[in-house]
């Protein structure tokens, strides 16, 4: 970043069609000085209101700027005067769902490194288009992409400094950085360079997905001398765009998280049910048993998920084991997120046989040779029949394949059990059977992996509880 920007510009927008509806944020990063568009990032979010979308586009919009360079100071500008005003500190924040995105828009910079202004609706154009842009993307099952966006150019018309509002004379309009970068996205786009998603990267995070070895000028073929000033001038805005791109690459996405490599990845979001009345004992409860209900504070972890997973706003669907407790977890997110929940019974928890509704402790007095064996072999089934551990790995992973497939580049929730969480974990990091005995699941704890276009897979996430506390 060229040391002689002294200030960010930040504009940042959401959208909800329906409040709560599909819903999408945009932020752009401008260099006040020039008006000139230094990183734009936008996302589909799934189903939320307005309000949620447009902090996830402030949060998005500060990562954004402090990936360029945290030591300059950013002015926001946001035609939500909700935002403006709780950030400025002179409205309080009451919703649940607000709270925790105002401190993670807070705890991007320093105090006193942001300031916050207010702008009507028609200043705020580029952010918007690209709030749009995302949402369209969604409508059609996908990320959006900084390739195909046009809301740099579409925002604009003319060049200038980013003034304050109520100054005419001094506000930013800018046309030809605007067009250029515009051009060279189209210029990527037609070369068929690298897509990215354009979510902002974490300020503590580095590295990705991204090749190591990618130049910046890759495929840009050096201008010879016979080369006419249009070309050349096209080298360098494809130059610029393919800049842009390895930069957005370098960074995990925020939420779930993508690969800027291969398009936005398939992420399976994994919540355990909450709990019934068997859990607390740790009895093995199985998809052979009595099939129990979610108990009371298993009904409370339900709804205190289903705000979490609101406030986060990126679950697309949910699908959910066939067995009662889960159908509960996953209803209550529904209710929250306005889905459907589509049953998968592919999904089940492990059949225990005739350990069902007994203790561990339990099952090693009555059944100690057999629980041996259990323990020593994944292919052992428990007394009475029931599943071994390859079996149900075999429909797991069924599951797992089928579901990446229809559900390519969207985030699912899958509401299911612990054997299937840590199979899906432990297949993702190649690691042996025996391993699951090593992982802690508890009630309604999320977890969640990203299954890429060239097979591999990233745990994201395990055993997060942090929303129950």
């Amino acid at each position: 970043m060229p040391s002689s920007v002294r200030e960010f510009v930040v504009e940042a927008d959401g959208g909800s069609r329906g409040n709560p509806g599909p819903a999408g944020y945009g932020a752009v990063v401008l260099d006040a000085a020039t008006g000139g568009t230094l990183a734009e990032a936008a996302e589909y979010i799934g189903v939320a209101t307005n309000n949620v979308a447009e902090y996830r586009g402030l949060i998005a919009g500060l990562r954004a700027a402090h990936a360029l360079d945290p030591g300059v100071p950013v002015r926001v500008r946001m035609d939500s005067k909700l935002v403006v005003e709780q950030m400025s500190g002179r409205w309080k924040i009451k919703h649940p769902d607000m709270k925790p995105l105002a401190a993670q828009a807070a705890a991007v910079y320093p105090p006193g490194r942001v300031t916050y202004q207010w702008i009507p609706r028609e200043r705020n154009k580029h952010a918007d288009r690209l709030a749009n842009e995302a949402m369209d993307a969604g409508k059609r099952g996908e990320q959006w992409s900084a390739a195909d966006s046009t809301a740099d150019l579409d925002g604009r018309s003319s060049p200038g400094p980013v003034g304050e509002y109520g100054e005419p004379g001094e506000l930013r309009e800018p046309g030809d950085a605007a067009a250029g970068a515009a051009k060279a996205r189209a210029a990527l786009a037609s070369a068929g360079g690298r897509r990215t998603t354009g979510t902002a990267p974490e300020p503590s995070e580095s590295g990705g997905s991204a090749d190591p070895g990618a130049s910046a000028d890759s495929g840009v073929p050096a201008a010879g001398s016979g080369a006419s000033a249009a070309e050349t001038k096209a080298r360098a805005d494809l130059r610029a765009a393919r800049n842009l791109a390895v930069s957005a690459a370098k960074a995990p996405a925020a939420g779930w998280g993508a690969s800027a490599d291969m398009g936005p990845p398939t992420t399976f979001v994994l919540l355990r049910h909450g709990e019934t009345l068997l859990t607390p004992s740790k009895a093995f409860s199985g998809s052979g048993g009595t099939d129990p209900s979610l108990s009371e504070v298993g009904r409370a972890q339900a709804v205190l998920t289903a705000g979490a997973l609101a406030a986060r706003g990126t679950v697309q669907a949910i699908v959910s084991s066939p067995l009662k407790r889960c159908r509960e977890t996953a209803q209550a997110v529904a209710d929250r997120l306005g889905l459907d929940v589509r049953v998968d019974d592919e999904l089940r928890e492990t059949h225990f046989g005739a350990w069902e509704g007994l203790t561990f402790g339990q099952v090693r007095e009555r059944y100690p040779d057999d629980l041996t064996a259990w323990l020593d072999s994944e292919d052992t089934r428990p007394t009475g029949g029931g599943e071994s551990f390859t079996e149900v790995t075999e429909r797991v992973a069924r599951a797992r394949d089928r579901l990446v497939e229809e559900y390519a580049g969207r985030t699912v929730l899958l509401v299911t059990h612990v054997t299937p969480v840590k199979t899906l974990v432990r297949l993702a990091l190649g690691a042996p059977a025996r391993s699951m005995f090593r992982m802690e699941l508890s009630a309604a704890a999320l977890s969640a992996v990203a299954y890429f276009k060239d097979g591999n897979a990233s745990v994201r996430l395990f055993n997060e509880t942090a929303h129950l506390r």
